[in-house]
């Protein structure tokens, strides 16, 4: 495979030289996502690595901690990790590989369009809460598993997929015991975004920022507790609720 770079103003992408119309095309809409982020949040990464995968295999090499995190996921949601992220770098399968990965759904294939988006909320995430990863180490690894529900969530609703993985959700709800709440690890990918969904729908765009920008000593009911002003068992039944109407 012949590898080749293409740059923009704050993304330099690497791949494949028969995806060189598509990485232009994913530059000029990470561009514009860069952009649309940094109203929201203080800082939004520049100098960004894109590479871009030709298969799943070969994503997942060069990423050991991917498939540790995909063997934490719910087999509902492991569609959806289709990229990985490190400091100044994401990792994702091109765009022909995302086409090939999604369900018959049209709402798969937009969910994983939007896949490298979703990297990139990770450094942005990153750079706006230091306790958070990038860079990844045994022990930052087990914080993310932690609070996957907030780093994914975050991820998720700020990339734009959250609306996307209804269908995904549904037959997550229909499989194996009911999610926790806060959702574990194995249910983040999926759920997480739903939290973010309550609290920018109770309390505006800006408090799913604060949400994401500090984690609590307390852990993650006293986030919560914390951005809701309730006690976590009073939020958990809105949430639950909020599942049941998708």
């Amino acid at each position: 495979m012949s590898w080749v770079e293409t740059p923009s103003a704050s993304f330099t992408a690497r791949h494949d030289a028969r995806d060189a119309d598509d990485a232009v095309a994913l530059l000029d809409r990470m561009e514009l996502f860069r952009s649309q982020l940094d109203r929201r949040f203080f800082r939004t990464p520049g100098d960004v690595s894109i590479v871009m995968h030709p298969t799943t295999l070969e994503l997942s090499l060069s990423q050991p901690w991917l498939p540790l995190a995909r063997r934490a996921t719910a087999p509902a949601a492991r569609r959806y990790l289709a990229g990985w992220f490190n400091t100044n770098e994401i990792h994702v399968l091109s765009p022909r590989a995302l086409e090939r990965r999604a369900s018959g759904l049209a709402e798969s294939r937009e969910a994983l369009r939007l896949a490298p988006m979703h990297e990139y909320v990770h450094l942005v995430v990153g750079a706006n809460n230091r306790q958070l990863p990038p860079p990844f180490s045994p022990r930052s690894f087990a914080r993310y598993l932690r609070w996957a529900w907030l780093a994914e969530g975050a991820a998720t609703h700020f990339s734009g997929q959250a609306p996307l993985l209804r269908p995904a959700i549904v037959r997550r709800m229909h499989e194996g015991r009911p999610p926790s709440f806060p959702p574990t690890a194995r249910d983040a990918q999926l759920l997480g975004g739903t939290i973010f969904g309550l609290v920018e729908e109770a309390y505006g765009p800006t408090a799913a920022v604060e949400l994401v920008s500090r984690l609590d000593g307390g852990g993650a009911k006293a986030t919560i507790e914390r951005m809701f002003a309730r006690p976590a068992r009073e939020v958990e039944p809105d949430w639950r609720d909020y599942l049941r109407s998708i």
